[in-house]
């Protein structure tokens, strides 16, 4: 006879083995690691644009060097480290998007090119990617409805 635990007993382990958080810890920790993050894209905006580059092209070259950053850190398997340590901080939109992306392509490699990394990389990508030209498609429709009138 099979043994069925009761939902007090399994309650109760479930609670044994959680591990415990500081929620004003964890927040403080993801705060900082978040506005670190955010101020090494102003500081490197900001040296861009004291070498001359416009504040236009500053934006997208910041953009790019943290996209690149995370992935790089991803494929050094060194941000996942850095996420544990920032938990919500790291998930600043441009940095946790890449990782996110970045992820799954380095763990499933060894499935090969096009069902390993080609498939892997739109499992979180792919729902986002969809969303967002959906919601660019009302945005953009809600835009041309206002400007007949």
């Amino acid at each position: 006879m099979k043994y069925e635990p009761k939902q007090e007993d399994y309650n109760k382990y479930v609670n044994q083995v959680t591990p415990k958080s500081n929620s004003v810890k964890n927040c403080i920790w993801a705060f900082l690691a978040g506005g670190g993050i955010c101020l090494v894209g102003q500081i490197i905006k900001h040296i861009l644009m004291a070498n001359n580059v416009s504040e236009d092209d500053a934006y997208g070259y910041v953009s790019i060097i943290l996209v690149l950053a995370s992935v790089v850190l991803t494929g050094l398997n060194l941000y996942k480290g850095f996420a544990k340590f920032a938990g919500a901080g790291a998930l600043v939109p441009i940095t946790g998007f890449a990782n996110g992306v970045c992820s799954p392509i380095v763990e499933f490699q060894t499935e090969g090119e096009v069902f390993g990394k080609g498939v892997k990389a739109f499992t979180i990508a792919g729902p986002v990617i969809m969303f967002g030209i959906f919601a660019s498609f009302i945005a953009g429709l809600i835009y041309y409805i206002i400007g007949l009138f």
